[in-house]
């Protein structure tokens, strides 16, 4: 199973975009791709893991907690209803979607992996202290990101990397707030390897 998490403002319908790209590689996955639990201001349509009135690390931390049992909930359910094992999922997130699978993911006992796209480590200081299983990650990020630091990919990646875990990076270069060909190859590969 892989879930996907879209950004701030969008909803389901987006990343289920990504499927063509990896149905043929992962051809007995299922793909699951839920609306953030709260309506987005100013989006008609959108969806928000939690508003973003603020972009401080306190409130990024608040956030990615508030975001959590929600999405908790929702994996438990989806991995009941399908009979499966949590080692037998990957999450994969884009910008704030990343944001909670990061957070979510690590917590979790025992994760395939998590795929990270132009996102951050949301709450980096409470990482260390929460019980955590070490699933493998692959963060990618444009260098041109304006709304999302470029710098907040190798934060995470040193973040995660001093806890153990194993991090694949790879750079967009040129690339704004969005997801390019290499780093659909690169998820494709990702996810073919850590469900294999």
């Amino acid at each position: 199973m892989v879930i996907l998490l879209h950004g701030y403002g969008s909803n389901g319908d987006d990343l289920i975009g990504l499927v063509p790209y990896w149905r043929n590689a992962l051809p007995d996955t299922v793909f699951l791709s839920p609306n953030a639990p709260q309506p987005c201001p100013g989006a008609p349509g959108g969806r928000q893991w939690w508003p973003l009135t603020s972009f401080s690390p306190e409130a990024r931390a608040a956030g990615v907690r508030e975001a959590a049992p929600a999405l908790n909930a929702y994996i438990d359910a989806q991995l009941a209803a399908h009979g499966l094992t949590e080692d037998r999922l990957a999450l994969a997130g884009f910008s704030q979607g990343t944001m909670v699978a990061l957070h979510v993911g690590p917590r979790r006992a025992r994760l395939a992996g998590i795929i990270g796209y132009s996102g951050m480590l949301a709450d980096p200081d409470d990482l260390a202290a929460a019980p955590h299983g070490r699933p493998p990650v692959l963060l990618v990020h444009g260098d041109a990101d304006p709304v999302v630091p470029f710098a907040a990919m190798h934060q995470a990646e040193a973040a995660l990397g001093s806890l153990g875990f194993e991090v694949t990076s790879h750079v967009s270069h040129g690339l704004q707030h969005s997801i390019d060909e290499a780093g659909l190859r690169l998820g494709g590969q990702f996810l073919t390897r850590v469900l294999a």
